[in-house]
This record gives structure tokens, sequence and C-alpha cells, in this order.
């Protein structure tokens, strides 16, 4: 199909480049700073007023006379991976991780794409001010990958900043074929929990386990058990995850240790059922615990993630305009997600609808293109950016005319 809101040369070429900086340029969730700069440089040299919120975040507020507002958020920042794509653009880019480690950094998740097709649509409706009206405010957002960056924008104001939208608008690239469109109606990804826990033990030689309080032994007993929550305990259809990923015990083969540390990351799509999991997690540690005669263990919470729950009525309004844009086999309804995303917390901040959907990133040609958060993970960018900007303005337009 046509593209009906082609970009012109210079404009396509300044996407690209403003692609491939961004992914040479990557910066880890909440240290956007040359990112944030890069994208206010971009705004201004479109004369779109902006400012700054929630540290690393940029919105961008185009206005074209009396109209509806709508918001369209683009998330920014990259992933702790060391790139292994052999692309001649590849990053090479360090950062610090909180605790001051050096790590590489990639845009393992294709930000890059997301905040590159945001500044492409803009340029577009900057130059066709004739064809619509109303408001756009551009939401460039840190820290989706944490889940803090639309959280420290809710709470620097932004909507006390900005114009208060009528609907909020998000995507994601994906690895299906460029061109090609997901969307699911209602319970769109999962709400997701992170957790840190810490097992207390009693420290012995290991040839004299009598003396000891193994919390290896107890850590593998609570892990294998929180397995049976969605197997035993949630109704079969229930959709949950919970995942042990990682654990750390001990220094050498011959001492039992007095401590042990994992992690669990928890996936649900539903209120209730997120509540269940995370009790009967609570449940089965502190009971293995006591169990084994050891104090109770420490739980910290790591982050956690909100529904993101796309609004029925205003998803079919959009998927209309996406099946207008890329026709109607190319726009597809998918089942949930089991991955989380932080953009349903800005509409439902104000309670406003939110719509939000993928959008291919890999050569149509490529059998086995590699996933978000893999060290090869590399969009067939020229494609992905124009499927990019095409569903961000069929998006936009849809409410503000054309």
């Amino acid at each position: 199909m046509l593209n009906t809101y082609g970009l012109t040369d210079a404009e396509t070429q300044a996407l690209h480049e403003d692609y491939l900086h961004l992914h040479r340029n990557p910066e880890l969730s909440m240290q956007e700073h040359n990112t944030a700069a890069f994208i206010e440089s971009k705004l201004s040299e479109l004369g779109i007023e902006h400012f700054r919120c929630g540290g690393t975040g940029v919105v961008g507020v185009l206005r074209n006379g009396e109209g509806p507002v709508v918001a369209f958020r683009a998330d920014s920042d990259g992933l702790p991976i060391a790139e292994d794509t052999k692309a001649e653009y590849a990053s090479t880019a360090k950062g610090f991780l909180a605790d001051g480690t050096e790590v590489p950094v990639m845009h393992g998740c294709g930000h890059d794409t997301h905040v590159a097709s945001a500044l492409g649509a803009a340029r577009v409706l900057v130059r066709s001010t004739d064809v619509w009206a109303g408001t756009v405010v551009f939401i460039f957002q840190p820290g989706e990958e944490t889940s803090a960056g639309a959280a420290a924008m809710l709470a620097d104001g932004l909507w006390d900043r900005a114009p208060r939208p009528t609907v909020v608008l998000g995507q994601h690239v994906f690895p299906f074929a460029t061109g090609t469109i997901h969307i699911t109606p209602e319970s769109a990804m999962a709400m997701a929990n992170s957790l840190e826990v810490t097992l207390y033990g009693k420290q012995a030689h290991g040839s004299q386990p009598q003396d000891s309080i193994d919390p290896i032994v107890l850590g593998a007993n609570i892990i294998t058990r929180l397995q049976t929550i969605t197997s035993r305990e949630l109704h079969p259809l229930d959709s949950a995850v919970v995942t042990c990923g990682s654990f750390h015990a001990g220094l050498k083969e011959n001492i039992i240790p007095d401590t042990a540390v994992f992690t669990l990351n928890i996936r649900t799509l539903t209120e209730p059922v997120r509540e269940k999991v995370l009790e009967a997690v609570i449940r089965i540690i502190n009971a293995e615990a006591d169990a084994s005669g050891a104090p109770r263990p420490k739980i910290e919470q790591l982050y956690t993630f909100p529904r993101l729950y796309n609004d029925p009525e205003h998803t079919g309004n959009v998927v209309g305009a996406l099946r207008q844009e890329f026709g109607e086999e190319q726009v597809r309804l998918v089942p949930p997600l089991m991955g989380s995303e932080d953009f349903g917390s800005l509409g439902d901040a104000i309670g406003v609808p939110n719509v939000f959907w993928m959008f291919g990133g890999a050569d149509p040609q490529d059998p086995a293109p590699a996933g978000n958060h893999s060290p090869f993970f590399l969009p067939e960018y020229r494609g992905a950016l124009d499927s990019g900007v095409r569903a961000a303005l069929a998006g936009i337009r849809h409410y503000l005319g054309a």
C-alpha cells in the first residue's frame, strides 16, 4: 500500500541520521542526558516548544489552532548489553549501574527507533499544518526499562505543565516483519513485580552440615515450590509467570554459607491475580524458612510495572486508521504479551484512555530475527522507521483530522 503520509527525501535522510546517531549513543535508564539534549535540539529546529520533565524526559508541544489534544509517547533508554550485531553503526558506549559498575550499553529494545520515528512524525506534522488542527504532546520518556521514567514525569507535573490529552498513544518495535502492526484490545501487556529475597541461615563447614542452616537448600526448596503457584493455585485460564532470574550464595564448595540472595520477576494481567500471586510468593518464602528453622527472610521490591490496558473503543478507532494506512491484512489483533511497559500509567494517572501497538522491525526475508533484549537485536531500520512514522501519524491524525 502506498505511504499516505510520505516523508520528503530530506526528511527521510534526517530520520535515518537521527536513528543512526541514537543507535550509536545509547544511555542507561534515567541517565539519558545526551539523548535528551539531542531531542531538544531537534524540537528546537522544528520550532516546537518543549520542556524537561522527570529529569531526562522531554516534552514537546506542537500547537496548531483549535482542536483535540493527543499525546504520543516514545521511550528513550538503552540496556546494559554488549552489542554483537556487527553493524557498522553498532554501539560501543559504556555506562554505569547504580552500584558504580561500568557496563556496555546498547539499544537492545529499539527505543532509538521509537524516538527517531516520533521526531519523523513531528517533521511531517510541522510541514502539513494545513490538513490537521489541534495539539500534539510528544512525550520522550526516559527509564522505561526500570519503570522509573513514566512515574518520574508524572511526579514532575507532566499533566500540570502539558495540555491534557483526550487519548495517549504509543508504540513499540518488535521482531516481526516491517509493514506489519500488532495490537491487543483491553489487557495488552502484563503488570510486573521484581523482588529481591535475602535468606538467612547458619554457616558451617561442608563436612558438618548438622551444624548449619543451609540457605542454599532453603532457597532451592522455595524456588521449586514457587512454580506450584501457577500450576496449583491459579485458575488455568489466569495468566501468570513467576521467574527466578538470579541466585547467589557462598564462595567455596566446602563452606555452607550463612546467606543466599535470589531475585524474582512476577508477571500478571489483572490486579486480583497479581495480589493472589504476590501473597502466595510471600507465604511460601516465609513458610519454607520456618520449616528450615531459619530466620524470616528479607523481601524487598526492586520495581513494579503498572497495567497496560488498551481502551477497547479507542483501540477500535486506531485499528481502523492503521488498516487504512497499512492495509487490512497487515494490522492484526493479537493476544496479550507477558512483557511489561510503564506506558499505561501516563493515561491512567488522569483517567484518559491509552492505545499502544507493536510495529514490525524485522526484514521480511529474515526467518529468525533476534528478539528484543538480545545482543543481536537490530531492526531493519529503513523499513522499521517507515512503519514507525506511518503508524504514529495514522494514530495521531485520526484524532486531529486529515
